[in-house]
């Protein structure tokens, strides 16, 4: 499935909100228009709905991300597989585990749009050099990696 086909991603965003899928939207076309070549990786699951691009079909050479979280407020993060490895100056990006980092996007407006094409061009060349043969390397593919059959169910305010 090449980037155009969005059925199954638009299927599994249809239980955010309106606001969420707009930028959840728009995060992906911001990638799709740098990096045509990648390959879109979806995964439906239990938590969150996460969408990365590989440069293989494998999520090992994820290089960015998105995922929005099924909690109450639908958290959504734009981030990077392997985040600890690139050079982040302006320490926008969150998390302490041995691998992902993230931004939360609250508001497109603030989205630091030149500061991340930085990032994801880091990320992008940090990917490639886990490719361990040429052979790997497929092109504008969309593939359904993961659906869960249970979701989590949001939780009403206040409990």
């Amino acid at each position: 499935m090449p980037k155009e086909e969005v059925s199954d991603l638009l299927r599994f965003l249809y239980e955010f909100s309106p606001e969420v899928r707009e930028k959840a939207l728009w995060l992906r076309e911001f990638v799709w228009d740098r990096y045509p070549q990648a390959n879109e990786l979806i995964y439906d699951n239990y938590n969150a709905l996460a969408f990365g691009w590989s440069v293989t079909e494998k999520l090992g050479q994820t290089f960015c991300s998105v995922a929005v979280y099924r909690s109450t407020n639908q958290n959504l993060h734009f981030g990077f597989y392997w985040g600890s490895e690139i050079a982040d100056p302006q320490k926008l990006l969150l998390g302490n585990g041995s691998q992902y980092r993230y931004i939360l996007v609250n508001d497109l407006d603030d989205f630091p749009k030149d500061y991340i094409i930085a990032l994801i061009e880091q990320a992008w060349q940090n990917a490639l050099a886990k490719v361990k043969s040429p052979k790997d390397i497929v092109h504008g593919k969309t593939i359904l990696k993961m659906t869960s059959p249970v979701k989590r169910e949001k939780k009403a305010k206040g409990k």
